[in-house]
């Protein structure tokens, strides 16, 4: 009897995340999560229901499925960088097996935070993502002794300025929907937040008010490069691009490697009429510090200890799903747009 019990769950178990065939219609999610890595999807893999398995041409070879549940909570993992971001996202909305039209896009992810903005664990819903690879750089050593850095946009003539040439590529800026961040952080912003002994030793070091406290939710801005770059001086360098660019409007918290890729493959297929642009969101969790805490090295703190970036992936998962359940939930309001 319980063989063919076993015999039995092992068949519903296949039946149910068998790749669909080539002939079914589109799948149509409510809500799609965009993860980079394996680490930041297994929380998502374990605790939802996503058992339907779909295999679309060109995604990341580690994670060649998108995984839905029956519900319409869908997750692709991208791989890390610009490269792997673009490449699978622009497979997943140009593929023709995915009707994204109505769907959410929902970035749930870690990154290095700024400790007058966030501490270990805490996590930032953007406004603005802004490209801080899209820069002229020149060695610091060899930069005029008034520079402050040797980053500078494209076209200005220092660092802190911006050309009149603006956004040269068209990428370097991206501002997001204002309801659905506005309501992303109404309905997150109280979530119970993991955090552990090794995450909470980390922020001791640190003397900003928001280092030093418990994880909270925000809204502040993220900043993506292909560099992994830390240390106070770049990340004081990339905060002042991130204003420059915005003039003066974001407040960048975060920062990453494939935010402004995503968005890009995204906006490509809404300029196609594939998807909704103004349906996208991101949420990036402190995963380490992006600068050294007082009498400690850049280099001595690139790498954190192990451990520190565990809250940071279960709240990545905590705080997102939080807004897919309740998108889901209520799919009647949320298809027609984010409640005001």
């Amino acid at each position: 009897m319980i063989s063919r019990f076993i015999v039995l769950a092992a068949a519903l178990i296949a039946a149910l995340s068998r790749p669909v065939a080539a002939d079914e219609p589109p799948v149509a999610p409510k809500v799609l999560i965009i993860t980079m890595f394996g680490g930041e999807a297994k929380p998502w893999l374990d605790g939802e229901a996503l058992t339907r398995k779909f295999a679309p041409p060109g995604l990341f070879r580690a994670n060649p499925d998108v995984a839905c549940s029956d519900r319409g909570l869908c997750l692709i993992t991208t791989g890390m960088g610009y490269a792997n971001a673009a490449s699978s996202i622009a497979a997943l909305v140009f593929g023709g097996k995915f009707d994204l039209t109505k769907t959410y896009f929902l970035v749930a992810g870690i990154a290095g935070v700024d400790p007058t903005d966030g501490t270990v664990g805490s996590a930032h819903w953007a406004r603005f993502a802004v490209d801080g690879g899209l820069q002229n750089e020149i060695d610091p050593r060899e930069a005029p002794p008034e520079w402050t850095t040797g980053y500078l946009a494209f076209g200005a003539p220092a660092p802190g300025v911006k050309s009149a040439e603006g956004d040269r590529y068209g990428t370097e800026v991206y501002r997001l929907n204002e309801d659905l961040l506005q309501a992303a952080f109404r309905l997150t912003k109280d979530v119970a937040l993991a955090d552990n002994d090794v995450a909470k030793a980390n922020r001791a070091k640190y003397s900003e008010p928001a280092a030093a406290a418990p994880p909270q939710v925000s809204i502040c801005d993220t900043i993506s490069s292909d560099t992994w770059w830390h240390g106070a001086r770049l990340a004081a360098a990339m905060d002042a691009y991130a204003r420059v660019m915005t003039d003066g409007e974001a407040n960048p918290c975060t920062t990453q490697q494939e935010d402004n890729a995503t968005l890009t493959a995204l906006k490509r297929g809404a300029e196609a009429n594939l998807l909704d642009f103004n349906r996208v969101a991101i949420l990036r969790t402190g995963a380490d510090f992006d600068r050294q805490p007082p009498g400690e090295t850049a280099a001595g703190t690139l790498r954190p200890a192990a451990g520190v970036y565990l809250p940071a992936i279960a709240n990545a998962h905590r705080v997102a799903a939080s807004l897919a359940h309740a998108i889901v939930d209520d799919w009647a309001t949320w298809s027609v747009g984010p409640p005001k």
